[in-house]
């Protein structure tokens, strides 16, 4: 593995150039794969075994898989490097994809179903976080101090609105392929992406690079115990707000869609979603620097407040693609600011596991508003399960709340304005 090397300000070139464009293209066609495993995982459950409530639960259990095992090899590749730990994950986690379709058209029990889910959350390469960690490292020991804040802060624009895309594109590719091929079609798919792409990212170049702040052995100087200071955790419960409305939002409209005979559309409808919060997470980089990032959260975790109450009153597709368009509005600005946070506030040494302990985040909310809202949605009904993107959507808020008071404490946090 090699260290990077400081390089004068009078030569200094871009993060483009720095990381190189071919970087970018792998990185996102890597992220893929994980954007599809949720939705892909509910749709074949669905399909195979007939029941809503069961493939929320499996969502979920891809989320526990996660939640448990995503920041220990955020931890991993920051101890080890990165490009050891995803090739390792690339093989297992497409194979964990490729089991999990044989067991959920099998005849085994539905505990399997979840045991494989599990495995799916524990082996997922979690290739944002750690391409936000590999970008800022190099940002924070290649860069002169005065460019670093404003290239993180377009640099956690960008990967959001990579993010937004993928999460939009996969639920899409996802309906894609599982119409047009079939419903196993997306898992085996997401395998073979897994592979040959995850597996890419990982023998990148930029895979060697090792943080300074790291020492010989791999040991980082800061402290296990900061990872749990209140400014940390406090972004992690907003971003899991987020992951919570992701999960909630796209099986109640499921929901939504199937009570008017097209479920199948709910891909299609979602992405009116993330269009607009792509383009506006990418605006974010050109914000003027007095909206701080602090008053960001508040102001745009609020506009998708706003949005979620709009749920209470849709009754068509279209004042539901209104609603959804007021969401996109806030949802990527949200994420955007919630990770710069987490990047300014990542003890000396631990980026990647911060970066991974987001990441989690969101997926583990996903997972586990799927997991409620198809409970809800199944013995309930869809009304009911539309009224809990508005609680996820109140979390991220109440955590801005919380998070204004917490900014502006420690040198770290004048990085990002707070």
């Amino acid at each position: 593995m090699t260290r990077a090397t400081a390089i004068p300000p009078l030569t200094e070139p871009s993060l483009l150039r720095l990381a190189g464009l071919p970087y970018f293209l792998i990185a996102f066609i890597a992220r893929l794969p994980f954007a599809m495993m949720v939705v892909g995982v509910l749709t074949v459950v669905v399909s195979a075994r007939g029941s809503l409530s069961l493939g929320g639960l499996t969502s979920a259990a891809v989320g526990l898989g996660t939640a448990c095992f995503g920041p220990l090899l955020g931890a991993a590749a920051d101890r080890f490097g990165q490009r050891v730990v995803l090739m390792m994950l690339a093989l297992a986690n497409g194979a964990m994809l490729l089991l999990f379709t044989f067991v959920v058209y099998g005849t085994a029990a539905d505990g399997f179903v979840l045991l494989a889910a599990v495995g799916i959350g524990a082996t997922a390469p979690q290739v944002a976080p750690l391409s936000r960690s590999r970008l800022v490292t190099i940002i924070n020991e290649r860069m002169a101090v005065g460019r670093r804040a404003k290239t993180v802060s377009g640099t956690m624009a960008y990967e959001s609105a990579a993010d937004e895309t993928v999460f939009v594109f996969g639920p899409f590719l996802v309906g894609s392929l599982a119409s047009a091929i079939a419903p196993w079609a997306p898992l085996v798919g997401a395998a073979v992406l897994t592979v040959v792409f995850v597996g890419a990212f990982a023998l990148h170049p930029s895979g060697r690079h090792v943080s300074q702040d790291r020492d010989a052995d791999g040991r980082a100087p800061s402290a296990v115990s900061e990872l749990f200071r209140p400014q940390l955790l406090i972004v992690v419960l907003g971003i899991l707000g987020v992951g919570i409305f992701f999960g909630t939002m796209l099986t109640s409209l499921t929901s939504f869609m199937a009570d008017r005979g097209a479920p199948e559309q709910a891909g299609l409808l979602y992405g009116v979603m993330g269009v607009g919060s792509a383009i506006l997470a990418l605006g974010v980089a050109w914000l003027p620097v007095a909206f701080s990032m602090r008053a960001r959260w508040l102001v745009f975790s609020g506009i998708l407040l706003a949005g979620t109450l709009l749920l209470g009153f849709v009754d068509t597709p279209g004042t539901m693609m209104l609603a959804l368009a007021i969401m996109g509005i806030g949802i990527g600005p949200t994420l955007v600011t919630q990770y710069s946070f987490g990047a300014a506030r990542s003890p000396r040494g631990r980026s990647a596991t911060v970066m991974t302990m987001l990441g989690s985040g969101v997926v583990v909310g996903q997972s586990i508003g799927a997991a409620f809202a198809g409970e809800i949605a199944e013995n309930v009904g869809t009304p009911a399960a539309l009224l809990l993107p508005m609680i996820a959507a109140f979390i991220a808020f109440a955590a801005g709340v919380t998070n204004w008071f917490l900014s502006g404490v420690g040198r770290r946090e004048a990085l990002v304005k707070a």
